[in-house]
C-alpha cells in the first residue's frame, strides 16, 4: 500500500516538525502547512488521507478550515487545540472535526490517534451491507443511504450510525459508543458523543423529518429504534 498522506497545519513550527518526525516514523507520507489559508488552497488541488489542524492558525482559523472541508469533503480530520474548555472542543466538532488533542500532548498518542482514525475511514473488515428500515449502510464503500438517497457521514458518524442500526433497541452508553467510534479506549469528554449523535440527527432529519430514529435514554446513553410511538 502506497504511503497515507497526513497534513500537519501548525503554525508552532517544534510542534509541527515534532509530530512530522513521529508520523513519517510511523510510516506516513507529511506536508506540513502554517497557515490555514494555505490549506483551504491546497485542500481544492488534492485530498490527503487526514488532516491534524491546528485551532488557532494565521489567515483563517481551524474551525474555518474544518467547515469549508466538510463543505466537500469527509476527509479525517483532528482538532489540535490550546484551549481546555469544553465549549472549544465541542464547537470543533460540531463544525465537522473527527477527533481532537489538547496541548500539550503526547506525540505517540497523536500517531495512536490517526491510525485509529484512518482505520475507520478504511475499515478492515470483511464488506457487509446493513438493512434497517430505510437504512442502508455498506461497510465496504462506506456508503449510506436512507430510502435510496446517499447520506453523507464523516467517518465518526458513519461509525455510530453502523453500532446503533447493527443493534437496533440495545441501548449503549456513552462511553461504550465512545470507545467503539473512536477505536481505542477513550479518556475524555464524554459529551464528545453527544455532539456526534447531534450532527447526525440533523443529517437524517433531512430526509425523515420529525421522525426519531436515535433515541436518548436518560441517564444510560442511546439506542436506534423504527418503532412508532
Amino acid at each position: 500500500m502506497a504511503e497515507e498522506h497526513i497534513w500537519i497545519v501548525e503554525d508552532e513550527p517544534k510542534i509541527a516538525h515534532l509530530l512530522r518526525d513521529y508520523l513519517a516514523q510511523a510510516g506516513y507520507r507529511v506536508t506540513c502547512m502554517d497557515r490555514g489559508d494555505r490549506a483551504m488552497e491546497e485542500f481544492r488541488k488534492g485530498v490527503p488521507a487526514l488532516i491534524i489542524l491546528d485551532l488557532m492558525l494565521p489567515g483563517a482559523d481551524g474551525l474555518e478550515v474544518c467547515r469549508e472541508i466538510r463543505k466537500t469533503s469527509n476527509v479525517p480530520v483532528i482538532m489540535v487545540t490550546a484551549r481546555v474548555e469544553d465549549v472549544d472542543r465541542l464547537i470543533g466538532l460540531e463544525v465537522g472535526a473527527d477527533d481532537y488533542v489538547c496541548k500539550p500532548f503526547n506525540p505517540r498518542e497523536v500517531v495512536a490517534r490517526v491510525r485509529a482514525v484512518l482505520r475507520r475511514a478504511r475499515p478492515q473488515e470483511p464488506p457487509r451491507r446493513i438493512h434497517a428500515g430505510p437504512f442502508a449502510l455498506d461497510e465496504d464503500t462506506h456508503r449510506v443511504t436512507v430510502s435510496d438517497k446517499d447520506l453523507d457521514l464523516t467517518p465518526n458518524e458513519f461509525a455510530l450510525l453502523k453500532t446503533l442500526i447493527a443493534h437496533p433497541n440495545r441501548v449503549f452508553q456513552r462511553q461504550e459508543l465512545l470507545d467503539r467510534v473512536q477505536g481505542y479506549t477513550y479518556e475524555g469528554y464524554d459529551r464528545t458523543i453527544d455532539t456526534h449523535v447531534k450532527n447526525l440527527r440533523k443529517k437524517i432529519a433531512s430526509y425523515l423529518g420529525d421522525r426519531e430514529v436515535i433515541r436518548t435514554v436518560y441517564g444510560v446513553g442511546y439506542t436506534f429504534s423504527l418503532r412508532q410511538e
